[in-house]
């Protein structure tokens, strides 16, 4: 017998606590169309359950928005990475010379090239988000989605004249994820107007020339970083210490080797203006460090001070879904990570609050909230020991504690830091400066010396660190990572040959081959 149908859409009967007949049209609904929202999707439909896909993108201030994949996809992970690349082989072509190829001396980035190709593969991948769920039998909503109740989801269209759907499920994910902030116009005049963010860097049609990135986040040292590399005059403002929330020591190797790449930074200073001088952006600035005023024009302005949580005008308050003062989701709810403080809806990804902001981070969260609500399983997500890479031309990369959090978690007498300065082989014909290329690996000071945090700046830092992420999950400890034969010629059989400690003082560069 044919299910019953509301709207073409399939109506699941299901049966309240008081034994009555409550009729949904889905399973699940999922409002947002990131990675996260897309892979709890995906697991629930290969689980036999009816699911939808609500994902709306907003136009950014400057007109900007993007199809289906969320941030990561658009404007984030995929085109950052590959600009970072294309930034590397112009560095590599420099570096030709010296292994016998000839290569012009200053070889050119075609920007419109560079921009088109980036933006081709981003919208394949679109595409291939949709191919996917269709194939599923999930369906794909362009829509804004909001809540009635707590079963109830109410979209609509960003249009004079939106036409209202509504569609209910008996259970619902939150994962809007977030975007980019801007600093008040009160705070600073003008920046609305004359700056951009994340969301429009690869969408300009014209070459960014002079560069100002303000912000000390890591999206704005690894897009000075590739503009750097492209040949553009870039500066980057930062109020106190870049990658604030990272190592200290390791954040310093970055950026010393970011000047050594030709970034100007500007330290200890806000920007307190903005205005337009015959086509360009006038940026004015207090210098608490020189203690005066400095101004400078530039062609591209790039905001990345932060990013908001996308919870606004949802409905979830009016529903009883309690968040933060920034509007990010608290979790943790009936002993559930992701539940909220309404039972059946859930929130994943960068909206949740106190969670890594990484996109395979609400990927894994996604499945396996999907295995949880609907095939009984009990796995939740490890928020710990979550690897990351900062692609910066010096990339950074890290499992574990900072040795910041390390000291404050066992004092600085209950670890011990091994270390060691190295010289990648590929640097030594074209004689590039390794002084920053460095591994630390932090262990308490249990018999066998537990590998509680492990950091590594030098190339194709993200490769290095996957392996021994898994290798700490595991719990890797000092003893059997010393026991653990290298792979030769590598940079990361260099973390295998640690021996010398920060404690004794001897010098850690490493010498011979």
């Amino acid at each position: 017998m044919q299910k019953p149908k509301h709207d073409g859409i399939p109506i699941i009967t299901i049966t309240d606590g008081n034994g009555s007949s409550v009729k949904r049209d889905y399973d699940l609904i999922v409002i947002g169309g990131g990675s996260g929202g897309l892979a709890c999707a995906k697991e629930a439909a290969d689980l036999g359950k009816r699911v939808a896909v609500m994902d709306y993108v907003a136009p950014s201030p400057k007109g900007n928005s993007w199809g289906l994949g969320g941030t990561c996809v658009n404007v984030g992970c995929i085109p950052k990475k590959l600009m970072h690349q294309a930034s590397l082989l112009g560095e590599y072509l420099k570096q030709a010379k010296s292994f016998g190829w000839n290569v012009p001396d200053n070889p050119i980035i075609s920007w419109n090239k560079l921009t088109d190709s980036v933006r081709d593969h981003v919208k394949s991948l679109n595409w291939g988000h949709r191919v996917k769920l269709r194939e599923k039998h999930v369906d794909y909503h362009n829509l804004i989605g909001t809540l009635r109740d707590r079963n109830t989801v109410v979209t609509y269209t960003k249009t004079d004249r939106p036409e209202e759907k509504v569609f209910t499920a008996d259970h619902i994910v939150i994962a809007t994820g977030m975007r980019p902030r801007y600093p008040l116009e009160s705070e600073v005049p003008g920046t609305l107007r004359h700056a951009i963010t994340s969301d429009d860097i690869f969408w300009l049609r014209n070459p960014p020339g002079k560069t100002l990135c303000i912000g000390a986040s890591y999206v704005a040292l690894e897009f000075a970083g590739f503009l750097t590399g492209f040949g553009f005059e870039t500066k980057v403002m930062v109020r106190s210490a870049p990658l604030g929330r990272f190592d200290q020591q390791m954040a310093g190797f970055v950026m010393n080797a970011m000047k050594e790449h030709g970034t100007e930074f500007l330290l200890q200073c806000v920007p307190t203006r903005m205005e337009d001088v015959e086509g360009r952006v006038k940026v004015t600035w207090n210098d608490a460090k020189e203690g005066k005023q400095n101004s400078d024009l530039f062609d591209t302005v790039i905001v990345a001070i932060g990013r908001n949580a996308s919870t606004q005008n949802m409905g979830l308050e009016a529903v009883g879904v309690r968040m933060d003062d920034a509007g990010f989701i608290i979790g943790g709810h009936n002993n559930d990570h992701e539940c909220s403080s309404v039972s059946n809806i859930y929130a994943i990804g960068d909206v949740l609050k106190d969670r890594p902001e990484l996109t395979p981070v609400a990927t894994k969260a996604g499945k396996l909230l999907a295995r949880r609500i609907f095939n009984q399983s009990l796995e939740q997500m490890d928020y710990e020991m979550v690897p990351t890479t900062v692609f910066t031309p010096l990339e950074y990369s890290f499992v574990g504690l900072s040795e910041e959090a390390a000291i404050a978690r066992y004092g600085a007498d209950g670890i011990e830091v091994y270390h060691a300065f190295f010289k990648p082989l590929e640097y030594t014909v074209p004689g590039k400066k390794a002084d920053n290329c460095y591994i630390k690996v932090i262990t308490d000071h249990s018999p066998n010396g537990q590998i509680v945090g492990m950091h590594y700046t030098g190339p194709n830092a993200g490769e290095v660190m996957q392996g021994f992420a898994a290798a700490l999950r595991c719990g890797l400890t000092k003893q059997i990572l010393t026991s653990t034969v290298g792979i030769h010629p590598t940079c990361a059989e260099e973390v295998v040959k640690l021996h010398i400690t920060k404690r004794s003082g001897i010098d850690p560069t490493v010498t011979g081959c």
